[in-house]
């Protein structure tokens, strides 16, 4: 997830250093999650990372469903970067962790069904809350999902940007650095009033919820025992 700082803003701030700084403690409460902090801590086993990353699938699948349709709206189009796609690279990350018939049996946990639909609907209906799960996702990915790609691959061996971690490695972004400054300009040229970016703002603190709500069902499945 991306790195955000608890100072809160001057009025003027950038909008993409708003929603930074006022959805830190909601961000704050997912990483630091007992699930995430053991599974980072390598104190948990494969199954858990494999149980980890499906519930990632539903939410991609959520998120990239919404590509085609929203291509073409003002608010949210901009964002929908190709490059950024992850749900093949997660099929493949399953189906080494799983083999072929990985996805027989697959349902997603309560949480993650929430979180996927939550998602459904603010496409649907709403493409500046979209943007806000959009930001929460990508750019987290793009930041500490590369902490969670270097954990595993020593972890569980892993190869080095292979099979089973391939979700963290984005082969079409030459430069991240370059690409979230950019991804943050578009946030901050975001074309709606300031009521409707602190609705924005709302929806991405709610989106950290449900991701830490996530995290909560899976530390009920894999209990640390130590």
């Amino acid at each position: 997830m991306e790195t955000s700082s608890p100072t809160p803003p001057a009025p003027s701030a950038p909008f993409s250093t708003v929603i930074r700084t006022a959805s830190h403690e909601q961000h704050t409460e997912a990483e630091n999650s007992s699930f995430m902090s053991d599974l980072l801590g390598g104190r948990l086993g494969v199954r858990a990372y494999r149980r980890y990353t499906e519930q990632l699938w539903f939410v991609y699948r959520a998120l990239e469903g919404a590509s085609g349709p929203l291509a073409g709206d003002p608010v949210a189009g901009p964002f929908l970067r190709p490059e950024l796609a992850r749900t093949a690279a997660l099929e493949r990350d399953l189906a080494h962790l799983g083999g072929p018939s990985w996805r027989d049996g697959l349902a997603p946990l309560p949480a993650t069904a929430a979180y996927a639909d939550r998602v459904t609907a603010c496409a649907r209906d709403w493409p500046a809350g979209f943007v806000a799960h959009h930001y929460t996702r990508y750019l987290g990915d793009l930041s500490g999902g590369q902490i969670i790609r270097g954990t595993a691959e020593k972890a569980w061996g892993f190869a080095r940007k292979g099979d089973g971690v391939r979700f963290y490695v984005f082969e079409d972004i030459a430069n991240p650095a370059a690409f979230k400054r950019e991804y943050r300009a578009l946030l901050d040229a975001l074309p709606v009033d300031e009521l409707e970016k602190q609705r924005v703002v709302d929806e991405c603190k709610r989106a950290f919820r449900l991701n830490s709500a996530v995290f909560r069902e899976l530390g009920e499945q894999f209990p640390l025992s130590a």
